[in-house]
């Protein structure tokens, strides 16, 4: 958040501060002016008139200047009335000098004991030589600033005296001070009046700066809704129409960018593969959900470690990375039997690691590289299919091999002569039949499997009495049971009532192989039972085919319904299996919506046991 500035540091203080500088300046200029010139004026105004009055003195006084005795006593008295005259006019002292200098008349009477003394000041001197333009600036012993004024006085074409006038200027000057005082006063005055002034002007200006701050600060918090008054059309409210088309092109610029981001986001976190991206050192900067999970760490550890660390790649593999190796595999066979391990040490993951360069451009050029992205897809799925693949394809291939080779070389033995002996071209035949039957039921239950594979086979519920179902079968295998020494039993009660909704055909097929599996693996003497019960939920019954045959052992039954697997392959043959009973057993159940699963121990027999759907009312299943 931004701080308030001081006063004395903001714009507007700064407007007036200036302002009133402005103002003082100018004012100081205008009054150092007017003063100087109404200083000059006034004292040449003062001394001009001083001069006149000496001037005019002197011509008065030279034709009232006549001889002696009665007449000088007359010129005496005349001078005296025309400087009395003269002094009511003036504030200064006026004295008549003769050509010696003494003075003869003084306007003072405080200075009557001047009279008869000779005054010797330079002026007077000048004046008595006749020269006219005699002036003087003084300042007397009570610290007053008076001006002097010398004019000779003729006679004729003969100097016969002086006129000296002095008057004090402290009148001039207190004018002046006065002037002075008025001018200072309305300096205070134009200061005060322009401080007001200048405070309404600043706030004028600096108000839409202040509001357009309090906006840019709301858009820089990521309030892009907030617009900035337009105060007027001069160059402010510019600033106000470009910063609200500013705000308007970064709230779409930010929108479009935080859309494409979310984009991003929701890709990387709804993709199937893993990613992650590492800068141009290597670390870790950026990891998805899924490689989290493949990697078996949080998002936490994974940030900032070496992504070689990371993927364990063996130390040749480091170099590769940087060079843009295209793809790894890593756990699982990987196709090769040196194959590095998936990370975390998971044996039960294979990864496909396929890494790419992120190069740097400047002016549509490569000039580096910046980081790296690896794309982890998990193809442990996808090996184990390949892995089913090539084992079907072998299995069906030695299947198919094993009869084929046995018939081909009875047939042979058969042209090569055996036929004519009856007893041995019969046991022969008999021979190349049960091989043919064998490869019929081979091809019979790879094709049942290829249709439930491809969900051509439907499956035709309809209301089946259970218990009707498992003693259908103990019946039909109860013959070929005593044959081979084995007893057969039925402990489900005929009273279980238990319907259920099933395609009855494929749910035969199941207890086929299931029942025939355990009469072929138990031994003379030993038992197969048949039971059936309800679930606890009470809309599945459980049927269960129990032997005391020779067992499976445990580390066995995990892949005991894959296709054509067999515990023990070479006695499987011999017996005519094919190795695929239990896995189409599977699928029929599972279309059912059941579940079937074995329990078995070595030596002590085999438990298998299967759910199915009880019968719904206007439902089937």
């Amino acid at each position: 958040m931004l701080r308030k500035a001081p006063f004395f540091r903001s714009v507007q203080a700064k407007l007036i501060i200036v302002y009133m500088l402005l103002i003082l300046i100018a004012m100081q200029l205008i009054g150092v002016y007017f003063v100087s010139a109404m200083k000059t004026s006034l004292t040449n105004n003062f001394t001009n008139d001083l001069k006149e009055q000496a001037e005019l003195l002197s011509v008065l006084a030279g034709q009232n200047w006549t001889g002696s005795g009665e007449a000088a006593e007359d010129k005496t008295a005349s001078l005296r009335t025309l400087v009395d005259n003269f002094s009511s006019m003036s504030s200064g002292e006026i004295q008549v000098l003769d050509v010696s200098g003494r003075v003869l008349i003084t306007s003072l009477s405080s200075h009557a004991d001047l009279v008869n003394s000779k005054n010797t000041q330079t002026v007077v001197s000048r004046a008595l030589q006749g020269i006219d333009d005699n002036e003087e600036y003084i300042i007397d012993e009570d610290n007053l600033r008076k001006k002097v004024v010398a004019k000779p006085v003729f006679s004729g074409e003969k100097i016969v005296g002086a006129i000296y006038i002095v008057a004090s200027m402290q009148g001039l000057y207190d004018t002046m001070q006065r002037i002075n005082n008025i001018f200072i006063s309305g300096v205070l005055i134009a200061l005060g009046l322009t401080a007001v002034l200048g405070v309404i002007l600043a706030h004028t200006v600096t108000q839409p700066i202040k509001e357009m701050t309090k906006r840019a600060t709301a858009v820089a918090e990521g309030r892009f809704h907030v617009r900035m008054p337009v105060f007027g059309s001069d160059e402010i409210g510019q600033l106000g129409e470009a910063f609200n088309h500013m705000t308007s092109r970064l709230q779409g610029v930010l929108s479009l960018n935080e859309e494409e981001k979310e984009k991003l986001a929701s890709i990387l976190t709804n993709m199937s593969d893993g990613v992650i991206a590492a800068d141009e050192g290597g670390s870790v900067i950026l990891v998805n959900r899924v490689a989290s999970a493949m990697l078996g760490m949080r998002e936490a550890e994974i940030i900032g470690r070496s992504i070689s660390d990371l993927l364990e790649l063996p130390e040749e593999d480091e170099e590769l990375v940087d060079a843009g190796l295209r793809s790894i595999i890593l756990g699982g066979s990987g196709g090769t039997p040196d194959a590095p391990a998936a990370p975390g040490g998971r044996e039960d993951l294979t990864i496909r690691a396929t890494l790419s360069p992120i190069h740097r451009r400047e002016g549509g050029a490569e000039v580096g590289v910046s980081g790296t992205i690896a794309v982890l897809q998990d193809i442990t799925e996808q090996e184990r299919l390949d892995t089913l693949r090539r084992e079907f394809v072998a299995n069906v291939s030695h299947e198919l091999r094993t009869p084929l080779t046995t018939i081909k070389s009875y047939t042979e033995a058969l042209e090569d002569g055996a036929l004519d002996d009856r007893e041995v071209s019969g046991r022969f035949v008999g021979v190349i039949q049960n091989e043919t039957e064998r490869m019929i039921r081979l091809v019979t239950d790879l094709l049942q499997l290829s249709r439930m594979d491809s969900k051509e086979t439907a499956v035709r519920h309809k209301r089946t009495d259970l218990f009707e179902l498992i003693e259908e079968v103990a019946e039909r295998f109860a013959f070929p049971m005593r044959r081979k020494g084995i007893s057969i039993s039925l402990e489900a009660s005929p009273e279980l009532g238990a319907y259920v909704g099933i395609d009855r055909d494929q749910i035969d097929q199941v207890l086929d192989n299931v029942v025939s599996n355990a009469m072929k693996y138990t031994t003379e003497g030993g038992r197969v039972t048949l039971d059936a019960y309800p679930l606890e939920s009470g809309d599945r019954f459980a049927v269960v085919v129990s032997d005391t045959g020779i067992g499976i052992p445990k580390e066995e039954l995990g892949r005991i319904f894959e296709r054509f697997y067999r515990v023990d392959k070479a006695r499987s043959r011999g017996m005519g299996g094919t190795g695929l009973g239990l896995a189409i057993a599977r699928e029929i159940v599972q279309a059912h919506g059941g579940e079937i699963y074995i329990e078995s121990d070595l030596g002590q027999g085999t438990v298998v046991t299967f759910t199915l759907p009880a019968y719904a009312e206007g439902g089937g299943a």
